[in-house]
């Protein structure tokens, strides 16, 4: 690795104030240059109550939407405009006014995992970590649609028992994992504990031991006291999990689970556009106070 690079990355941050952020399932050596890695929302949070003027956003279009949500006055960068999210781009703003129109009095909650425009249509959005206690919350007397993703809608509403309309995307990456592979390690590693995120399908987490956030996958392996733990999410998780708690063998579910889109931003492309300024993130002004408002009302649960 060129440190000439990692140098005028760190050079060019100083200059303009930057704070670089990396999604879990980025490479590796993006997260290791980040100020902070994590999930999208908590990226988000976290890069808003900083003093810095540029966030470089080193995830997918969504994420660095989010982050301009909760940061308007900020300049955000996603180095490579082409990063975007399959399952957000299974629903628009339009899709969803027409779903909204079948169902009179819906509320809609919509994972974070959606554009800005489809998060400024919804009631409330909501996390992997946090679906069940949002869905718990709605109004009991009005219809519930769940957009975008139907596994994660799924999951909460057999964790609620509550009814929902499902919008039927998906993760694609999660979609490759299947149960003959939760099998297939259960049979090489009996000792193992099996994590999956609830964005799998059903038949994946009933053949788990958890189903957890990648925050929660990251708070379970840091006290994990077993020799090995099995983990079906994509693989970028792996390193980290594997800095923090180095005394555990982590193993994926399968090698297949690998988002092309989480890996398409690299150092270079890191220190391109902080030297461009560039691609930067731009929110129409109505649109972001919609989607905000659904966020905050996560954040008032």
């Amino acid at each position: 690795m060129s440190e000439s690079l990692l140098e005028r990355i760190a050079k060019l941050k100083e200059k303009l104030n930057a704070i670089i952020l990396a999604h879990n399932y980025q490479r590796s050596e993006v997260q290791d240059i980040a100020d902070y890695t994590g999930d999208s929302l908590e990226l988000s949070r976290k890069a808003a109550g900083t003093d810095a003027e540029v966030i470089v956003f080193c995830g997918v279009h969504f994420m660095a939407e989010t982050a301009k949500i909760l940061s308007p006055q900020k300049t955000v960068l996603l180095p490579d405009e082409e990063a975007g999210c399959p399952m957000a781009d299974m629903i628009s703003a339009d899709q969803l006014e027409r779903e909204k129109a079948k169902y009179p009095g819906v509320q809609v909650v919509c994972y974070v995992n959606s554009s800005a425009a489809v998060k400024a249509g919804s009631y409330i959005c909501c996390t992997s970590a946090n679906a069940v206690q949002v869905v718990e919350a709605m109004d009991r007397d009005r219809p519930i649609l769940f957009v975008p993703d139907q596994y994660l809608g799924h999951y909460a509403m057999r964790k609620t028992g509550r009814g929902m309309h499902l919008w039927p995307g998906y993760c694609p990456t999660h979609m490759k994992i299947g149960v003959d592979d939760v099998n297939r390690q259960r049979a090489r590693y009996p000792e193992a504990k099996v994590l999956v995120h609830p964005e799998c399908r059903p038949d994946v987490i009933d053949a788990a031991d958890e189903a957890l956030s990648t925050g929660g996958i990251i708070r379970y392996a840091k006290s994990y006291q077993g020799g090995t733990l099995i983990v079906g999410t994509e693989t970028g998780i792996l390193h980290r999990l594997r800095k923090e708690n180095p005394e555990v063998e982590y193993v994926p579910v399968t090698k297949r689970g690998v988002c092309p889109n989480m890996k398409c931003i690299t150092l270079e492309k890191v220190l391109w556009s902080m030297e461009e300024m560039e691609p930067h993130i731009e929110i129409q002004e109505e649109v972001r106070q919609r989607a905000l408002a659904a966020v905050e009302r996560m954040l008032e649960l």
